[in-house]
């Protein structure tokens, strides 16, 4: 499987601050139609991730306890230091890491740490698809081929 990050990932990156309000954050996500946003650090260059916050986050920590999203920040619901894959990783590498820390989503990150893109499980599931049609394609050739040769 010669499939990276680099090809795998989704190089279109929503980011907000620490700072940026759970409501706004909310609707960022409906305006970009995201599940989930990077945060970042406020008048940055650097590009580097702080954290990562879910629809599911703002769901489970605000809505579900009836808080006013106007009043908490991304900094008091996000995910602090997420979980990063290099954008030279493999489509194996992605999988192993979400195994390990129980994640959909994993930040790709270039040599220098700055985010260059998100790979959400259902990339990874769909560049598996690929890779298991693959494989079937190889192995019915095989079979076609081993039929032929004993005609």
């Amino acid at each position: 499987m010669s499939v990276t990050l680099a090809t795998l990932a989704t190089p279109i990156i929503v980011s907000v601050t620490p700072e940026t309000t759970a409501m706004r954050a909310a609707q960022m996500m409906r305006e970009q139609h995201v599940g989930c946003l990077v945060v970042v650090e406020p008048e940055s260059s650097s590009g580097k991730p702080l954290g990562i916050v879910t629809d599911r986050d703002l769901v489970l920590s605000i809505m579900a306890e009836a808080l006013d999203p106007a009043l908490f920040t991304i900094g008091d619901v996000m995910s602090a230091d997420p979980v990063t894959v290099s954008v030279d990783a493999t489509l194996l590498d992605a999988v192993a890491l979400m195994r390990e820390h129980r994640l959909r989503r994993l930040v790709v990150v270039d040599g220098v740490g700055r985010v260059v893109g998100l790979a959400a499980l259902e990339d990874v599931l769909e560049a598996l698809t690929r890779e298991f049609a693959e494989l079937v394609l190889a192995l019915r050739g095989a079979r076609d081929r081993e039929c032929k040769d004993r005609r």
